[in-house]
């Protein structure tokens, strides 16, 4: 056996999941030098604080309209032609946003723009699962998971000093035109997928929910309380550190590259620990981490303050690649993409209220979403480690 099969081994890595993963990371290097500060945009176009908390809950809600559609072409149509159709949607979005006069334009472009970011996630999902043996599912979770956070790390800090140097509006239309041309190098890269057609059987989603192991249904129920958590607060993150801590965007930028830089460093090392110690552990670690980060934003005082939030923001991503396998763990082969996609609908949809509400609690105090974000968060920790047995989750 040669050093790099048995590395390919080690890593889970197969050439479908490299190339779907590759598609994922290119046009999330393009996106990620506009996403994070997109609150900041809208602010900017004259949106009020509740008009950013309707963005963030417009955005779950396309999340949960989109995930089922999005599974059940992935399975009748085949994964790759959902992939290209998906992305030539997202493309009229990105239009959309690069010449919005108006902020309620980019409503209509989110909805363009979420059919990448959504309907591709149970096709991801499905193309990993069927490519990889039960026992690699995590580890290949984990390369997947890498390639789509190092755009992350990256692009935040290049948005940011583009918007540092010639202003808000202006490189948030450099970031899209930048995002245009590498969306174009995805499809080129979609274009070599080799994986099998879709399966056209007459399962409603009815039947899908029925298919539905006891034990997913219950992950499926503390994940909700968790994403509750998130949503209240995340897209408020932005604002509370440049209007409430006093952080510039350049500086903002950094902390979301120090973020996903722990995100990255951690994946490899807990896929393996997973395989020693079982999942379970490492989904209640992510899940007290998605607790304690709102919190820690708004007790931090200081840059050094919000650089320890967000390594522990970073730390949720600790037991996502255990999470995902679970999920695809418990699916049905020919259900995959429709089990991935009605589980992301059921879960979204529970959660769109979320960011509408944190907009609402921000009118109390800016602090406010963020301390019921936290208690939320333990109460879905606890409903997991309560609920969700240790050979279920493995």
């Amino acid at each position: 056996m040669t050093i790099q099969k048995t590395f390919k081994e080690y890593l889970g890595i197969e050439r479908n999941v490299v190339a779907a993963s590759g598609s994922i990371f290119l046009v999330g290097l393009g996106e990620e030098l506009w996403k994070k500060f997109l609150p900041k945009y809208l602010e900017s176009l004259g949106a009020s604080v509740a008009a950013v908390g309707l963005f963030g809950t417009a955005e779950d809600f396309f999340d949960a309209l989109y995930q089922y559609p999005g599974g059940w072409l992935a399975d009748y149509w085949g994964r790759r032609k959902v992939f290209l159709t998906f992305l030539a949607a997202t493309v009229v979005g990105y239009l959309i946003y690069l010449f919005s006069p108006a902020w309620p334009y980019l409503f209509l472009g989110l909805a363009f723009v979420m059919v990448w970011q959504t309907m591709a996630s149970p096709t991801i999902f499905a193309t990993i699962a069927d490519a990889l043996p039960k026992d690699r599912h995590t580890m290949g979770f984990t390369v997947y998971s890498v390639l789509k956070r190092i755009p992350v790390v990256i692009s935040p800090l290049v948005g940011g000093a583009i918007m540092g140097a010639v202003g808000l509006a202006r490189g948030v239309r450099a970031g899209l035109v930048i995002t245009l041309v590498l969306a174009g190098c995805a499809a080129t890269l979609l274009l070599s997928l080799r994986l099998p057609a879709g399966a056209r059987d007459a399962v409603r989603i009815g039947g899908i929910w029925d298919s539905f192991h006891p034990t997913l249904k219950r992950l499926l129920a503390s994940d909700i309380v968790i994403r509750l958590c998130e949503g209240m607060a995340d897209i408020f993150v932005v604002l509370y550190v440049t209007n409430v801590s006093r952080i510039t965007l350049p500086e903002y930028g950094m902390l979301i590259a120090i973020q996903l830089l722990t995100s990255i460093l951690i994946y490899v090392p807990s896929a393996k620990l997973a395989e020693r110690i079982g999942r379970k552990p490492l989904v209640v670690a992510t899940f007290l981490c998605f607790a304690f980060y709102p919190v820690a934003i708004i007790l931090a005082h200081n840059f050094s303050g919000l650089v320890f939030a967000f390594v522990l923001g970073g730390l949720r991503e600790i037991g996502e690649p255990s999470r995902k396998a679970m999920i695809v763990g418990f699916a049905q082969q020919q259900l995959r993409a429709r089990t991935v996609g009605l589980y992301y609908l059921v879960r979204s949809l529970s959660i769109t209220p979320a960011s509408l509400i944190g907009g609402l609690l921000w009118k109390v105090r800016p602090e406010t979403p963020f301390v019921i974000a936290g208690i939320i968060g333990l109460l879905g920790t606890l409903l997991f480690v309560l609920t969700v047995e240790e050979q279920g989750a493995a």
